[in-house]
């Protein structure tokens, strides 16, 4: 083990001596943008200057063109068979990654006065929430994991959504906390809204129990800037008067997301990982091969007296694993050695510190492996 670690540091020395480190791929634990696989990368790279044969990459090419059309058609039914959308939904890529979506939500579905639901269970969702204060709202939050400092999801069944409400809103994985609800919460009959940024084509979903689903693509699904609206049709044409025209979902679906110009290259990047995946067994071994990798490193963990989870067991996310070591004045030597192994963005998020090792589809189990060798190396050292 120590003798394959210390072979990887050698071979990412010397390509970094040589001049040649633009051959050697790190392991990429980024919580987002995060690592793409490999094989849609080398298939974007032979067609930059050139896509389809038509002397242009698809940077470059009009998206009211035919074959541009076609691409983003292509992407649309690859996600709809990958996800088993049903076809009283609609898709639509919009611009501005989830964020824009806190806004989005509830310009699209509440008017002045009305009640909405919100769980909090870390910061991406206290960010929605916060969002949805600014819009004359009754924001009622019926479960709200702050005082657990974010390591726990609510219990099913522990909370009431308020009769009446517009929609339930929750967010199935908080990338900084490491934090990932294991059901889908009871709604109450009302729509369930349902920020999947970091789980999206991590597995199946059952898109049929959700009033709306987004998800910004920079975890799973291509590069940051675009984020994905699957949004039910009786949803649609509620917007307030003053939402804005990109922001306005009946808008946006009635021009198949091209009412301005959209997020070109990432939505051909959506399309070549939606292949990637369905070539790859789809969500179903998808799901498989994220649960072996993550089942591998909460293992080594727990196993482990130097490095410790403070998640909760039942809400451990498969995506994003935050772990502490023993000794908090070893963190900076713990993450110049990984550097130097070729495994990177450790660093947890600065609002929690300690380390955290983001997991998603593109991340090999191999590459796993690499970081438990890593620390076990690290903690026999210190």
């Amino acid at each position: 083990m120590r003798g394959a670690l210390l072979a990887r540091r050698d071979e990412i020395a010397a390509a970094r001596i040589s001049g040649n480190d633009d051959s050697v791929r790190v392991f990429n634990f980024s919580a987002g943008p995060a690592q793409l696989p490999l094989p849609v990368l080398e298939q974007a790279a032979s067609e930059l200057t050139s896509w389809g044969g038509s002397g242009m990459s698809v940077l470059e090419v009009s998206h009211r063109g035919a074959d541009f059309v076609a691409c983003a058609a292509d992407a649309e039914a690859t996600l709809r068979r990958l996800l088993s959308i049903p076809k009283n939904y609609r898709v639509l890529f919009l611009q501005g990654g989830a964020s824009a979506q806190f806004a989005g939500i509830p310009l699209n579905l509440t008017a002045p006065g009305d009640t909405v639901a919100y769980l909090n269970t870390g910061q991406w969702s206290a960010k929605a929430i916060k969002q949805a204060g600014a819009y004359e709202l009754d924001v009622v939050v019926p479960a709200d994991e702050a005082a657990s400092s974010y390591t726990a999801t609510p219990e099913p069944g522990s909370f009431t959504v308020p009769e009446g409400a517009r929609y339930l809103h929750y967010t199935p994985n908080e990338t900084i906390g490491g934090v990932e609800f294991d059901y889908v919460p009871d709604s109450g009959g009302v729509p369930l809204v349902a920020d999947f940024s970091s789980t999206i084509l991590s597995r199946p979903i059952d898109v049929s129990r959700y009033g709306l689903i987004y998800a910004g693509a920079q975890k799973n699904m291509g590069p940051s800037g675009l984020a994905v609206i699957i949004v039910r049709e009786d949803l649609l044409g509620r917007a307030r008067p003053v939402t804005p025209t990109v922001l306005d979902y009946q808008k946006m679906a009635d021009a198949d997301s091209m009412l301005n110009t959209p997020p070109t290259f990432a939505i051909y990047l959506l399309g070549l990982i939606g292949h990637w995946i369905e070539d790859d067994g789809g969500l179903e071994a998808m799901a498989e091969r994220n649960r072996a990798k993550a089942e591998l490193l909460y293992g080594f963990i727990d196993s482990s007296d130097f490095y410790a989870n403070p998640v909760q067991k039942r809400s451990r996310s498969w995506m994003n694993v935050p772990f502490t070591l023993a000794d908090p004045a070893l963190d900076a030597d713990f993450l110049a050695g990984a550097q130097a192994a070729g495994l990177t963005n450790l660093k947890g998020h600065r609002s929690v510190g300690g380390m955290r090792a983001s997991i998603y589809n593109a991340m090999p189990i191999e590459g796993v492996r690499a970081l438990i060798d890593y620390m076990t190396d690290f903690a026999a050292r210190a």
